[in-house]
């Protein structure tokens, strides 16, 4: 044997060893892919007109690519990585052909299935598949009815279609799934970590804090646009993700005939009974400006990343927040304010949607809010605004994006659209440089109003920021209590820009913390990491102090009476302008692990599931076991912990 037929041998083994088993695997996945690229194709040319407003085609396409390969790796991650191992011998690799093909068929029959049922559920819901069709599998036969009478013709189509292409899919397959002859055991054990962790970063896609999920292509503020970088399999999994996640908003904590639930809510929400004008939303209500206005003010937020009281000067915390403290005597300072819950989504959920919190996790995460869920943009949307989210890290971290772009949200601004940023720390540009693109924006709107939400990163571990801008309280640098002294720093300087602006005499400023730095205690619920600041600037504001106990879900109703606005909305917050309201007994709803809080002045109620409700009274910062009896603030709490379920779970809480 001459040396170049040697080599030639030796290229044609190392072929066969190492590069078979891995075509044995990535053919019948590559048949996959270019199967939901035509269907992607044909969504593309039949929604031409809204994708061609939303622009940036090519997104699309190679995002669809990303989002079937993080299926398929996912769907095959461990028959990926053993079919090596099955390689080594013939007779073994004749059974786990078998089973390959019984398995890759499955798939591609869901997944051609989930395709070909996708225009119909459009032309019904304009979205691809999601939890509703889900849902609708329980009843089937009321669905089998509607799309036999609705929907015959997309039925037949896809009773014929689909055995039609799976059948050209197992042909195809199987001439694909070949061995002549087996390989070496060595290469194979090589194969399998390689083509595991492979699989494994292929379904995460990224190298970020997060793996992909919808958020990550949720760049449109047309959401049917937003889910065709998508599969319809890929939806709907990600629906049956979600929904193991406490879809009924969480294990309740007791029971309560849901009248009596609506009739204490209502109560507690301080408004006139006869301004409620839904049956079917029955939160819902139309609330009059105590100011009215012809053009309404617009309205920013600024939310605060784990600002707890503790960090605030003003509220008897550390001296980390010179420039918040100051400018508190310039605008409406609330004393006795308290987060809903310990996680930013919670906080957003609060002061973004004024939606009380619930055992389950944030209606940020959870799929029946994704769509259509009131929310404060929403809400201005409807009149005019122009609305907007500003970010310094990524977009779609807690589902952010996907939320925001689906509930009246018009764009998002993230930490790719920063071009030349002073500062680039774990979790993002640097508040400074956010800060500086929200001006930016703001100042880009002349007479349009607006409504813009930033949300500041600096103050995160692991505490980055850059150098030189404050005299540091700890010696080390990358503490928290430097952290929140630098996003101070920012806000002062934001502030200072904002007041040289065309937009501060026409604007509100909301700066307010998202929840506390860190909810710990030897307590059952740590009720002092709950305090948060909170501060409206602004032009039109005067100063003022509301020592009122408040909480999170009461900032929407009061912020829109301050811009001047009225109409309906489902929010139970109390709207502070009102003078029966600040000077009746406040109450605060805190959610931490799986217990629920409700506060009124200085007493307290737990709930717990499965246990009876506990009294206690709050002193001293202090919780304090009650031996009295306070029903009527036991029904509360159990009536705001219910509404809040039922709210969700039957989407009562629409805009």
């Amino acid at each position: 044997m001459t040396h170049l037929q040697r080599k030639s041998t030796a290229f044609m083994s190392l072929r066969h060893n190492f590069i078979k088993p891995l075509l044995l695997i990535l053919a019948p996945l590559g048949l996959i892919v270019a199967f939901l690229s035509l269907s992607r194709f044909g969504f593309f040319v039949w929604q031409y007109e809204r994708i061609a407003e939303a622009g940036d085609y090519s997104f699309i396409f190679l995002q669809g690519v990303r989002f079937d390969l993080v299926l398929v790796a996912m769907m095959m991650v461990i028959p990926a990585a053993l079919t090596p191992l099955f390689c080594t011998h013939l007779a073994l690799f004749k059974q786990w052909r078998r089973f390959l093909l019984l398995y890759l068929t499955i798939g591609f029959v869901f997944i051609a299935f989930m395709e070909l049922s996708t225009p119909s559920f459009i032309n019904q819901y304009d979205s691809r598949p999601n939890y509703i069709f889900v849902e609708y599998l329980k009843h089937y036969k009321e669905v089998g009815s509607t799309l036999l009478a609705e929907y015959p013709l997309q039925l037949l189509l896809a009773v014929v279609v689909v055995p039609l292409v799976s059948w050209g899919f197992v042909r195809t397959t199987r001439r694909l799934l070949v061995l002549e002859r087996p390989i070496h055991w060595f290469p194979a054990l090589l194969l399998v970590p390689i083509v595991f962790i492979s699989f494994v970063a292929a379904g995460r896609s990224t190298l970020d804090h997060r793996a992909v999920n919808p958020a990550t292509v949720a760049i449109s503020a047309d959401h049917l646009v937003n889910d065709l970088p998508l599969s319809s399999a890929y939806t709907v999994l990600y629906s049956i993700y979600l929904s193991g996640k406490d879809e009924e908003g969480g294990i309740p904590y007791g029971k309560m005939e849901f009248e009596e639930v609506v009739k204490i809510v209502r109560q507690e929400m301080g408004v006139d009974p006869a301004s409620f004008t839904a049956a079917d939303s029955p939160s819902r209500h139309l609330q009059q400006s105590t100011a009215p206005r012809d053009k309404p003010y617009n309205l920013i937020i600024v939310l605060e990343e784990s600002l707890g009281a503790e960090f605030v000067g003003k509220l008897g915390g550390l001296p980390l927040t010179p420039n918040i403290d100051a400018l508190a005597a310039e605008g409406i300072w609330f004393d006795n304010l308290y987060a809903t819950g310990t996680r930013s989504v919670r906080g957003i959920e609060a002061v973004v949607t004024g939606f009380p919190p619930t055992p389950a996790i944030s209606v940020v995460k959870q799929s029946k809010s994704q769509r259509d869920f009131f929310s404060l943009a929403s809400f201005l949307k409807a009149r005019g605004y122009d609305t907007g989210f500003i970010y310094g890290g990524e977009g779609h971290f807690d589902n952010m994006r996907s939320f925001f772009m689906g509930n009246g949200f018009n764009y998002v601004i993230d930490q790719n659209d920063y071009a030349n940023p002073v500062f680039k720390a774990t979790w993002g540009v640097s508040d400074e440089d956010l800060f500086t693109k929200a001006d930016e924006k703001f100042s880009s709107y002349g007479d349009k109003p607006f409504f813009g939400l930033v949300f500041s990163s600096s103050n995160h571990s692991p505490f980055e920021f850059p150098d030189g801008r404050i005299t540091l309280h700890d010696s080390d640098k990358q503490t928290v209590n430097n952290a929140v002294k630098y996003a101070d720093y920012a806000v002062g300087q934001f502030i200072a820009k904002a007041k040289k602006s065309n937009y501060w005499d026409n604007t509100l400023i909301l700066v307010i913390a998202d929840h506390n730095s860190r909810v710990y205690g030897a307590t059952l619920l740590p009720v002092d990491r709950f305090h948060i600041p909170a501060l409206i600037l602004g032009g039109p504001v005067k100063p003022d102090v509301i020592p009122t106990l408040a909480s999170q879900i009461d900032i929407g109703p009061t912020l829109f009476s301050m811009m001047g606005v009225s109409g309906e909305h489902p929010m139970i917050g109390r709207d502070l302008t009102v003078p029966e309201n600040r000077n009746r007994t406040g109450r605060a709803i805190m959610q931490f692990d799986k217990v629920q809080a409700y506060m009124e002045g200085n007493e307290l109620v737990l709930l717990r599931q499965e246990m009876e409700p506990k009294l206690f009274n709050y002193v001293d910062k202090k919780l304090v076991e009650s031996s009295a009896t306070n029903q009527t603030l036991v029904d509360k709490a159990l009536a705001h912990s219910l509404f809040s379920q039922a709210a969700y779970a039957e989407m009562l809480y629409r805009q």
